[in-house]
């Protein structure tokens, strides 16, 4: 199959000095962008032409996309995979638009991102444009404009913005400002300001009290998210934990970010049947920068009831039901100043050294499988028994992307990754699909030494299948698995069970193995546990290309976060 090279194999870069070129709206952006970020994922059109041009003259990396949507899944995913301030362009009007569903995305995920677009002339709206700002403003994201007098200013300010306020943000150059030659540069004090950082420091007496609360706990648990990583708190969330012989729990994009054999994985939807019977026992739970969404709780499952629930988080009180104290605070000096306050010690004679479960060989040894039948009930594969395999198959060193849909039930509960920035979901927050092969190919951009191993949904596949040609052409090495039961999964179990018509929610029989290779992938597609023996053999002799496994899996099968939210009388 083909590689791509960074910057994109397929936009030549010139040697023309940048020096040469004459300074304008879109040249002052574009050195902004060369300055402050590291990769630029885009689709080219009239509205960002010059900016793109630009950078890939210098030699910026520029990864291009097939459909709007990817640029900016690709520049989430980036973020997710290592921290750091992703970047997108695509031009005004459809261009914008395209990118609507993941702008949301990123805008319910957090995701400090900067989008750089075209928009309609100063002049007047053409007869095709839109009002862009008040459209990403509906989703709740902010839209600056570059102009003559302020191109540079405004988007160090975009980014300024996107980093202080952990949110995507809109950098919009206006048709006929794309080309105009600089006229001065805005004062800060014309800019948007960056809003005030309020106090999260929490007063003695809170402090203790939460302590105290701690202390008495007999069955103490700890749950970490996605915030312990972003307000590098890793290590005061786990001297908390062991202070208090407590175990742990992590969202999904917080999996191992507590590095202790106490840790029961990830929390939810997503956790393990002999692990979950434990949490339940917990008395106490600190939730430490979690959301506790409907995944990560289970659908209001997860605890026991009555069980006193404190959250910790650095964002106003959402008003949880199952939060009994909410503290708003900055993680890792709350965390710290919490454990100064807690007994020192391994946390013997607690929780951990008294329950028999906690000790035994099943807590600490391999996991069973919940149900290891090779076939479900209409004679396609059983997805966990195929996950589960993939686990000893896979690399070690591996990126897991996923896109959404009914199948993401089984990967968290049984493939391990080695940190956290190396699980990423990618349309969960605002329950779409057909982002996954946008956004793997950003983590495959941003960490290129990992395989990355994409899952998918045949509904979210096809969807999203312009930019299956993108990921193959970013991935250095790489494993794309479909989960393919022929049909929109989490519609068919929560609405044909009902008794509706079923007719709109199947999908013909789609070969994405086929499909793979017709784009120079290697793949096959499995009906039986035998056939994963190709893919080991394949990853046993290739350091480099792609290879896609489409797994026929039993449309009877549901994963445990749907059964869940059924159990709970919930609607996805």
């Amino acid at each position: 199959m083909a590689h791509a090279t960074v910057p994109d194999a397929t936009v030549p870069v010139a040697t023309v000095p940048v020096a040469t070129v004459p300074q304008t709206v879109s040249t002052a952006v574009a050195e902004v962008i060369a300055e402050r970020a590291e990769h630029l994922f885009g689709l080219m059109g009239n509205g960002n032409a010059h900016v793109i041009s630009h950078l890939t003259r210098a030699g910026f990396p520029f990864t291009s996309a097939r459909h709007e949507a990817a640029t900016v899944a690709m520049a989430d995913a980036w973020h997710r995979a290592t921290g750091k301030v992703g970047v997108a362009t695509t031009t005004y009007g459809a261009g914008f638009t395209n990118t609507y569903t993941a702008l949301a995305e990123a805008r319910l995920a957090r995701i400090p991102l900067v989008l750089v677009v075209g928009d309609a002339p100063t002049g007047g709206p053409r007869a095709f444009d839109i009002d862009q700002p008040a459209a990403a403003a509906a989703v709740g994201v902010m839209t600056l404009v570059a102009g003559p007098e302020n191109a540079t200013a405004v988007a160090h300010r975009a980014f300024d913005l996107a980093l202080h306020t952990v949110q995507p943000v809109v950098l919009a150059i206006p048709y006929d400002h794309t080309t105009a030659p600089l006229s001065g540069d805005a004062a800060a004090a014309e800019l948007p300001p960056l809003p005030p950082k309020p106090a999260r420091s929490v007063r003695p007496e809170e402090l203790g009290r939460i302590a105290s609360i701690l202390r008495a706990a007999e069955r103490p648990l700890v749950l970490a998210g996605r915030g312990v990583l972003l307000g590098h708190a890793e290590a005061a969330l786990k001297d908390v934990g062991d202070r208090l012989g407590a175990l742990f729990m992590t969202s999904v994009m917080a999996a191992n970010v507590v590095d202790s054999p106490w840790n029961l994985g990830i929390a939810g939807g997503f956790t393990r049947d002999h692990r979950l019977e434990l949490a339940r026992q917990a008395d106490v739970v600190l939730v430490a920068g979690a959301s506790l969404n409907a995944f990560q709780s289970r659908y209001g499952t997860l605890f026991a009831s009555g069980t006193r629930v404190i959250r910790v988080d650095n964002e106003p009180d959402s008003g949880h039901p199952q939060v009994t104290d909410y503290v708003r605070a900055d993680l890792a000096p709350f965390l710290r100043d919490l454990a100064a306050l807690l007994p020192a010690g391994d946390g013997a004679g607690t929780w951990r050294a008294a329950a028999p479960e906690v000790a035994s060989a099943s807590f600490r040894g391999p996991d069973p499988i919940e149900d290891p039948a090779e076939f479900g009930e209409d004679g396609r594969l059983n997805p966990r028994a195929v996950v589960a395999a993939l686990e000893h198959i896979l690399p070690a060193q591996r990126s897991v992307v996923m896109d959404g849909g009914h199948f993401i039930g089984w990967a968290p509960m049984y493939l391990s990754v080695p940190d956290p920035q190396a699980m990423v979901l990618v349309g969960t927050a605002f329950q779409s699909i057909g982002l996954g092969f946008g956004s793997a190919a950003g983590v495959s951009a941003a960490r290129p030494e990992r395989t990355t191993v994409f899952f998918s949904g045949d509904g979210g596949g096809l969807m999203g299948l312009a930019d299956f040609e993108t990921f193959l052409r970013t991935t250095r090495h790489g494993v794309v698995v479909v989960l393919n039961d022929s049909a929109y999964g989490a519609e068919l179990h929560q609405y044909a069970s009902k008794g509706l018509h079923e007719q709109a929610m199947l999908i013909d029989e789609v070969d994405f193995a086929a499909v793979g290779r017709a784009l120079g992938a290697e793949g096959i597609k499995a009906t039986r546990l035998a056939d994963l023996a190709v893919l080991e053999a394949w990853l046993a002799t290739h350091n480099t290309g792609v290879f896609v496994l489409d797994v026929a899996i039993s449309q009877k099968v549901v994963a445990e976060f749907m059964s869940a939210s059924l159990a709970a009388g919930k609607r996805l």
